[in-house]
């Protein structure tokens, strides 16, 4: 039997830190729980908000490993494990694959820009050729403020054809709701996530699937409950909220305000550490997303570190 897709509200999951700034796996997976059981579908582990890319293989696979024997299902991940190294795609795709993930969210290899849609085409080609898994599902992930490496209409086009039923998403963190719609209006029934909440109702009027957003580390359910009444009547005045507290946030270096926030609800300091070359969030940055957050009396229910 067939693996359901992935859909609904989906964290790119911060990762602790301890002192020594390697993973803290123990918090992690505690954090992992918490999610999904505050709103939270599924879990994209090892995206951008994860520092993934500042994560060794090793790293990656242990925590993948730890989520699993801890209970979390498989079927609810979306591991990041698109890299720059074929080589380390393939591995790191086949080792989710393998384990019986849901999906992998996939970066295009971005540190050479302004590859052509070929060369593009011809990596993802030999991904899935290499990993050779009917259980493969490929979750494209479109952030070229990042990358500087988009995926095209005519690329997605190509993929869709000739990797049907292996390539069946995209997350779109482009920021550019043209480009989302385009692709919405392209290709009915893809497995379509914009990148930010602030999207999500116009997305799903145009048959998105849910959204993979760095704010659901700490607001999970808020998004959730529109995704689950993006249909009533309710859901403009519900958008307007989640809108005003992602704006809020992100007035501040993202995953840094998210670790903050996280250590200031868990009363657990270290939260707040990043791996070089991201900061922690200073002193007056610090003092001043806590009164945002104070404003809107936010909170996290049941998070226990």
């Amino acid at each position: 039997m067939s693996t359901p897709l992935l859909n609904g509200v989906l964290a790119p999951v911060i990762t602790p830190f301890k002192p020594d700034l390697s993973p803290d796996v123990e918090r992690y997976v505690r954090h992992c729980r918490w999610l999904l059981a505050n709103g939270c579908s599924g879990l994209a582990i090892f995206g951008t908000n994860s520092e993934a890319n500042s994560l060794s293989m090793d790293e990656r696979k242990t925590l993948l490993d730890a989520l699993l024997e801890a209970g979390v299902p498989a079927a609810k991940l979306m591991p990041g494990t698109g890299c720059c190294s074929l080589t380390d795609s393939v591995a790191l795709t086949r080792f989710a694959v393998e384990r019986g993930c849901g999906g992998a969210l996939m970066l295009p290899p971005f540190f050479y820009k302004g590859v052509s849609d070929e060369g593009l085409y011809r990596n993802f080609a030999e991904i899935a050729q290499r990993v050779g898994d009917a259980r493969l599902k490929i979750y494209l992930y479109h952030i070229p403020p990042m990358t500087a490496v988009p995926f095209s209409l005519g690329l997605v086009e190509r993929l869709l054809r000739d990797f049907a039923g292996t390539v069946v998403g995209m997350k779109d963190s482009g920021g550019d709701w043209k480009n989302m719609e385009a692709m919405l209006k392209a290709f009915p029934g893809f497995q379509f996530f914009p990148g930010s909440e602030e999207f999500l109702l116009p997305a799903m009027r145009l048959g998105a699937v849910g959204t993979i957003t760095a704010t659901a580390n700490i607001a999970p359910a808020p998004i959730d409950e529109l995704f689950r009444k993006w249909n009533t009547p309710q859901a403009d005045a519900m958008q307007a909220a989640i809108t005003d507290f992602r704006r809020a946030i992100t007035r501040f270096p993202q995953i840094p305000a998210l670790k903050h926030t996280t250590a200031l609800y868990t009363g657990h300091d270290q939260w707040a550490v990043t791996r070089p070359p991201l900061v922690r969030l200073d002193e007056a940055q610090g003092e001043a997303l806590a009164a945002e957050l104070r404003q809107r009396q936010f909170s996290m229910p049941g998070i226990n570190d």
